[in-house]
This record gives structure tokens, sequence and C-alpha cells, in this order.
């Protein structure tokens, strides 16, 4: 784990996203609900713990002190694929990133655990840093 001790206190923001695909079908089951509840804001509930409990679960992440964090979905059932959008804000030594990743990933995850009665087929794909901002390394946006 890198020492940060000595770096100064600043903003900082990360956005990420993936994808899930499924087929139509699948995608408006999800959208509609199901006997268990509503699988769309099990998503971004869970994406919003995985943000919380990211050095629980990657070595190298140290805890930070996250001022705000969102999980937004943006499901399409023509296409049968949800967007699935992480932003995570905090003001401390060290970047949000490996959060913002982990709640996409994770959002993904639980419309996967849902969507796999439907369609076991669904996939997750393109996790990807959107952008960040903040900190000794400056800005990054995403071409």
């Amino acid at each position: 784990m890198v020492e940060v001790g000595a770096k100064e206190v600043t903003s900082r923001e990360a956005i990420s996203e993936c994808t899930i695909h499924m087929t139509p079908q699948a995608c408006a089951e999800l959208v509609k609900g199901t006997p268990k509840g509503n699988p769309l804001e099990a998503a971004k509930v869970a994406g919003l713990m995985a943000a919380k409990h990211t050095p629980n679960l990657l070595p190298f992440c140290h805890p930070i002190a996250i001022t705000g964090a969102t999980v937004e979905l943006a499901p399409d059932p023509d296409t049968g694929t949800i967007r699935v959008r992480a932003t995570v804000k905090a003001n401390d030594r060290t970047g949000v990133e490996m959060e913002s990743l982990t709640a996409a990933a994770v959002a993904a995850l639980s419309l996967y655990d849902t969507a796999k009665a439907f369609d076991r087929a669904a996939e997750i794909t393109d996790l990807h840093l959107l952008s960040k901002s903040g900190g000794k390394s400056g800005n990054y946006r995403r071409s």
C-alpha cells in the first residue's frame, strides 16, 4: 500500500460506467420488476454499498472518506441493455477511481443476478473510467 500521508487533501471525483447486455425480454422483466422487488433499485443500493466497501475488496485501496456517491441506470428494453454509471466524490489524499469502478461493476452484477433467471447469456461489458478530477495527476477524461 502506497504511503499517502504527506499528500495534500483535495476534492476528488471519478465517474465510471459499464453495460449489461441481455435479451430485450429479460431487460423488460427487470424494468417491470419481479416478485422479489425492484432489481433496478437493488442494483443502485448494491453499487453504493460496493463503493463504501472497496478497500475491503481490493488490497491496495486506502479507506477514504467518501462525501457522495450515485449510481444511475439507463435501461433500454428495445436493445436489451442497461448502462450503469457510478459517480463517487471525496475530499481525501487519494483518488476515488477504484470506488467508482467497483460501484459500477457491482451494480451490474446485481442486475445480472436477476437477469440470469430470464437470460443465462446476459453479459457485462465495457467497464471503464469515464473521467476523474483532483489530485496530483490532475484531470482525466476518456476520449
